[in-house]
């Protein structure tokens, strides 16, 4: 006999009133797989990215610093530089990503409003004008912080100039790729290996564009203001967000060659 053959029906057995003291109380249920989780309210947002692009900065800056001060070897201090900051990053990101999507960066922020435009998942423009001044004011005080914590003065413009055309190609190329990996993984689906794939990209950038791979225009504006290894001049600070904004675009125009939908057969045959 099966378990429902033996449960009496509400015909063959009278119902028993449960005391109310002693009814089971339901448990909440979860939220469907795919279906929207709640947001963050926009200030925790706002505060997520002022403080992770922050963060990040002071990681970028302080290991600079902190590289040029124990060896004098350029390709150690790189090293030292961008080790630290794959390490930072993928932390960050897997820190706050759950609570404004870990941008840290206006072009990230900028595609993503843009794929909402066209009726993908993305940012309002009330949280775009939120995030980017969120951003680099974070990226202004991360260089301060890092500044502050190696005792160089808190505000120094940077010497270091990157104008050089070569440097310029470089942040199209590095931006273009960051932004190829994060829609790339947000249209097949895999976002959850974000925090891995992101600083894996920016740590191998680091060696395999001339810029060094700033790829980011609040991180550009931030290390204008010290004048250690990561700084760059302030006459320089134009050109990279140009060229960044440009290889956002790049990157949006691979994603959507590379990732477009599939057609149906019917599609195909039709066309």
């Amino acid at each position: 006999m099966t378990a429902a053959e033996a449960a009496p029906t509400a015909e063959s057995a009278p119902a028993t009133p449960v005391p109310e003291s002693t009814a089971p109380v339901p448990e909440p249920t979860a939220p469907a797989p795919g279906a929207t989780p709640p947001r963050a309210p926009l200030v925790a947002r706002a505060s997520a990215e002022l403080i992770g692009t922050a963060l990040l900065v002071a990681v970028v800056v302080g290991s600079g610093i902190q590289a040029t001060q124990l060896t004098k070897d350029l390709g150690v201090q790189l090293l030292a530089n961008s080790t630290a900051t794959v390490f930072g990053l993928g932390i960050l990101i897997l820190l706050l990503g759950p609570v404004s999507g870990a941008h840290f960066n206006p072009v990230v922020t900028l595609a993503e409003w843009w794929t909402a435009r066209r009726g993908g998942p993305g940012v309002t423009p009330r949280e775009v004008a939120v995030y980017v001044p969120a951003q680099v004011v974070g990226a202004i005080a991360g260089a301060v912080l890092a500044d502050a914590m190696f005792g160089e003065p808190l505000v120094e413009w940077s010497t270091h100039d990157r104008s050089a055309g070569h440097l310029l190609l470089g942040e199209v190329v590095a931006t273009a790729g960051l932004i190829l990996l994060i829609f790339g993984l947000a249209r097949a689906d895999n976002l959850r290996f974000a925090p891995v794939a992101v600083a894996s990209y920016i740590g191998a950038a680091y060696w395999f564009t001339s810029s060094t791979s700033f790829a980011n225009p609040a991180v550009t504006i931030g290390r204008a203001f010290t004048d250690t290894f990561a700084g760059i001049a302030p006459g320089s600070v134009a050109g990279f967000v140009v060229m960044q904004i440009v290889g956002a675009v790049v990157g949006l125009a691979l994603v959507a060659l590379i990732f477009m939908p599939a057609r149906s057969r019917s599609e195909r045959s039709a066309g």
